[in-house]
């Protein structure tokens, strides 16, 4: 069992910045696929980006690329979402998720999530 936690959500003006971490409960973390999420009010929720459990390959979503990088300390159990050149659009409910051999934009391939954080982006 992996229990997550989201971190560093909040307000920030368009153009701004802010990084977001994931925090997991287990040592086994470093076995685990790492993905970020997003769900806007109204809309379906949506793929960020993604990193392998060594951190050896990356994927975003062409929405972020750019603006958005992933990354994973495994000696602090931690993932992160760098976030960069923020608009108005960005506005969501953040999600980390985490699975074995889950890397990737599926959704059902990750086992486990995380409460989510919000992030709004004032135009």
């Amino acid at each position: 069992q992996v229990q997550l936690v989201e971190s560093g959500g909040g307000l920030v003006q368009a153009g701004g910045s802010l990084r977001l971490s994931c925090s997991a409960s287990t040592r086994t973390f470093s076995n685990n696929d790492m993905g970020w999420f997003r769900q806007a009010p109204g809309k379906e929720r949506e793929f960020v980006a993604c990193i392998t459990w060594s951190g050896g390959s990356r994927y975003v979503a062409d929405s972020v690329k750019g603006r958005f990088t992933i990354s994973r300390d495994n000696t602090k159990n931690t993932v992160y979402l760098e976030m960069n050149s923020l608009k108005p659009e960005d506005t969501a409910v953040y999600y980390c998720a985490a699975g074995p051999s889950a890397f990737g934009s599926y959704e059902n391939r990750y086992t486990y999530w995380g409460q989510g954080t919000q992030v709004t982006v004032s135009s």
